[in-house]
């Protein structure tokens, strides 16, 4: 499950109303908990140990509660109890952060009250006042804790839950805690509220090293998980975006490939026919060699023939040399027949030697 579906499935079991309300932040550490992977839970369990101790009369159930887990550490006898379980011989480390008295429900007397709004500044003031009024007890005998409703702050008046608990209950595991080197910081109640503490403040304990706890982890946690339902998206669409840009250049270069493979066959391709096309451009040699063969008279014979370009130059012996001029010239393809040098006589053999130079294109001879 993904970090988002975590918090969707944490924030559809969020009450949409009674913000106010004690009963609002009831499961909201679990729910919240709930959304976070296992080493998150291991960590919080390791930063947010605590021992929590269950009266019944003189004897009591210890807990250890590390996370969302209750480890059972046994029973404790008021009046026969020279050690702690969970915190002598506990290296510091391992100890719990804090120790927690809960008293049932029975124990504890509860009762909704009004008040003037205008109290609500001194709220905790005017109820120790009013204990004598509020109850059957004196405010001496008493500990007592409350929430103000959920309502409109313009009200004229204010509704608040109280709780009280009768101070002979407790004083003793207060007073033989505090004997084991484990005094007691907070008491609550089965069914408390979230921070509730009938414990005055004069009398808890001061913690020197600050420690996670469970509220301060899942206030931090709502944040993180808020800012990444908010982030994940642009970082998906980021990751996308660097995946599609990847994808791209491996295409780009591809192309680039079949491209320049492309133009070297299109070089190819144009060399093989320039090639051909010069090839079938020359004059048919052949096709010379057959018209000279034909025109020349019989007592003429070639002794040297260049072939240069389209430029012929035929060197030999002929009885009739002058009129080779005029034989030549009226064979197709032959053109600008001229003498490259005078004739030359042959004593012996009475023949003139010559020297005829001509063109010979590829036009004329098809």
């Amino acid at each position: 499950m993904t970090l988002t579906e975590r918090l969707s499935q944490f924030f559809r079991g969020w009450p949409v109303s009674g913000i106010g309300t004690p009963g609002l932040s009831e499961g909201f550490d679990e729910r919240l908990l709930a959304c976070l992977p296992a080493f998150a839970h291991r960590f919080l369990a390791r930063h947010n140990r605590r021992l929590v101790i269950r009266p019944n009369g003189s004897r009591a159930h210890l807990g250890l509660v590390a996370g969302l887990e209750t480890q059972p550490l046994g029973e404790l006898d008021l009046a026969h109890a020279p050690a702690l379980p969970g915190i002598t011989g506990v290296p510091e480390q391992e100890r719990p952060h804090g120790i927690e008295l809960c008293l049932p429900r029975e124990a504890v007397l509860m009762r909704t009250v009004s008040f003037p709004s205008q109290v609500r500044a001194n709220l905790s003031q005017v109820i120790r006042y009013e204990l004598d009024r509020l109850s059957p007890f004196e405010s001496k005998d008493v500990l007592f804790d409350f929430v103000v409703q959920g309502g409109s702050k313009t009200a004229d008046r204010i509704r608040v839950d109280l709780v009280l608990c009768r101070r002979d209950l407790v004083d003793g595991w207060i007073t033989h805690l505090e004997t084991l080197g484990a005094p007691i910081d907070r008491i609550s109640w089965d069914g408390a509220w979230k921070g509730a503490n009938l414990l005055p403040v004069e009398q808890r304990p001061k913690r020197r090293r600050l420690r996670l706890t469970l509220g301060s982890v899942s206030v931090m946690a709502s944040i993180l998980l808020a800012i990444a339902i908010l982030v994940t998206p642009l970082w998906q669409k980021h990751h996308l975006a660097r995946q599609l840009d990847a994808e791209v250049a491996r295409l780009r270069s591809q192309a680039i490939a079949v491209d320049e493979v492309r133009q070297e066959l299109e070089r190819v391709r144009q060399g093989s026919t320039a090639v051909l096309q010069h090839k079938l451009e020359q004059p048919r040699i052949l096709e010379m060699l057959r018209e000279l063969t034909d025109r020349l008279p019989d007592d003429t014979w070639v002794q040297n023939l260049e072939f240069s370009a389209d430029q012929i130059d035929l060197r030999g012996e002929s009885g009739q040399a002058t009129a080779l001029i005029a034989i030549l010239e009226q064979a197709p393809g032959i053109e600008g027949v001229s003498f490259g040098s005078p004739l030359t006589q042959i004593a012996r053999t009475g023949k003139e030697r010559f020297n005829i130079t001509f063109r010979y294109v590829r036009g004329g001879a098809e």
